[in-house]
């Protein structure tokens, strides 16, 4: 095998089997959330709105992530970089993890529990996420890694959308979070390994340089990349009606059981995986310009089927296509948004899209919420119809990208790209080691 294709290869399995660590332990996903909802309910028998301040006030670090991020890209702890996060800050999620289970269950000790494991993972979110983002950069594979990511970070979502209810019946709360503990200090051994491909010379090349603090804040703001990278994520995300309302729609509209909306949801996120592996062929044909733009054009009309539905199986047929349209914009997205990170903030930039990401997520659903509720025969079509305008509004903001980053596939140089960031470097204050 060609050392380029062998190291790409160990690329791959490093950043795949990172991707599914951090995304088990995730405490938005699946895994954790609905099992601490289940607890919540089956065991303190909290109410509901109870349920639903938890999930808020727990979710605060996830709001201001770019904290997080900025961190990340300014702190070297033990000299090791984002290895030194994992080794840090997964053992400290291991450890409150821990603590809860040796701990009386309450609301109380829950919440204080999921917030520090919460405000702890972001660290781990920040140093993953930067690490991915900068080898995208600097290996010019941040579409293959992109695919890669959204791949496997599906699978969480897909085994934790059936684990969670086996455990909230087969586990008591101690044995679940002993075994979320296991996770956490796996990520620690994990970051043991520091593979060649991965490792070698990457802090030391020009994306990764950044400046003093005043000078990155400078630098973040003046990075014109940045804006559309994350307006484009915050829209694609914003679509009101595809959670509550679609749950309330198929329930109480079309008289579905209540685990259809699940069974939907999981059959939507499946769809994604094989558009996926698509995208990660395509964009080393097929520039990142022309992948976004079809994409988009393909995923507006996304969710217009889900208005002509009559019956839950009919819901389910559906599923799978409507997912299937969004998986190239999504990939197309996350791959841009790893080539608009400036040097030496990937670990901000990134943080910024998964803070938008979730506040774009609850802000559209409120508002979908809220259109659902105006009418009881035509709330749901409303709602459809919102998502559409809101998807087709994406296609005149790809004029606010920097044309040199779209203009290449991956894999391919672009000394356009590479000259702007050694101008950037260059203006800095005196770079950091």
């Amino acid at each position: 095998m060609e050392p380029a294709a062998q190291g790409v290869r160990q690329t791959y399995l490093y950043f795949g089997v990172l991707t599914l660590l951090v995304y088990l332990l995730a405490p938005s996903s699946y895994l954790v959330d609905i099992t601490t909802s289940y607890m919540l309910k089956n065991n303190l028998h909290a109410t509901a709105t109870q349920v639903s301040i938890f999930r808020l006030l727990t979710a605060i670090p996830i709001y201001v992530a770019f904290i997080f991020g900025f961190i990340r890209d300014t702190w070297n702890p033990f000299g090791l970089r984002d290895r030194g996060y994992f080794l840090i800050f997964a053992p400290v999620v291991g450890a409150v993890f821990v603590w809860m289970a040796l701990s009386h269950l309450s609301y109380q000790g829950l919440f204080i529990g999921m917030f520090l494991v919460m405000l702890s993972s972001r660290f781990i979110a920040a140093a993953y996420q930067g690490l991915l983002a900068l080898v995208g950069q600097e290996r010019l594979m941040s579409g293959r890694l992109s695919a890669l990511w959204q791949i496997v970070s599906a699978l969480p979502i897909l085994a934790g959308a059936f684990a969670s209810g086996w455990m909230a019946e087969h586990l008591r709360p101690s044995q679940t979070f002993l075994l979320l503990a296991g996770l956490a200090f796996l990520i620690a051994l994990f970051s043991l390994w520091k593979p060649a491909a991965v490792f070698a010379d990457t802090y030391e090349r020009p994306q990764a340089r950044g400046s003093d603090i005043v000078g990155d804040i400078k630098r973040l703001f003046r990075h014109k990349a940045i804006y559309p990278a994350v307006l484009l994520i915050f829209m694609f995300q914003f679509a009101p009606g595809s959670n509550t309302p679609l749950q309330y729609y198929l329930t109480n509209h079309l008289h579905a059981s209540d685990a259809i909306y699940g069974d939907f949801q999981g059959i939507f996120a499946a769809s994604f995986i094989p558009v996926f592996l698509l995208y990660g062929w395509l964009c080393k044909r097929v520039s990142l310009g022309k992948l976004l733009f079809w994409g988009i054009v393909i995923a507006i009309p996304q969710m217009v089927p889900l208005a002509f539905i009559r019956s839950a199986s009919g819901a389910l047929w559906a599923a799978a296509p409507i997912g299937a349209m969004g998986g190239i914009a999504a990939a197309a997205l996350f791959d841009l948004a790893m080539r608009s990170c400036p040097p030496g903030m990937q670990g901000t930039l990134m943080m910024m899209v998964e803070a938008g990401n979730l506040l774009s997520t609850r802000g559209g659903d409120l508002l979908g919420s809220w259109i659902y509720g105006t009418s009881p025969t035509h709330g749901f079509l409303y709602c459809v119809i919102a998502i559409t305008v809101v998807y087709a509004l994406m296609l005149p903001v790809l004029r606010l990208i920097p044309r040199e980053l779209l203009a290449t596939a991956d894999g391919e140089a672009n000394p356009l790209v590479e000259a702007e960031v050694l101008a950037e470097i260059a203006e800095t204050a005196p770079s950091r080691a």
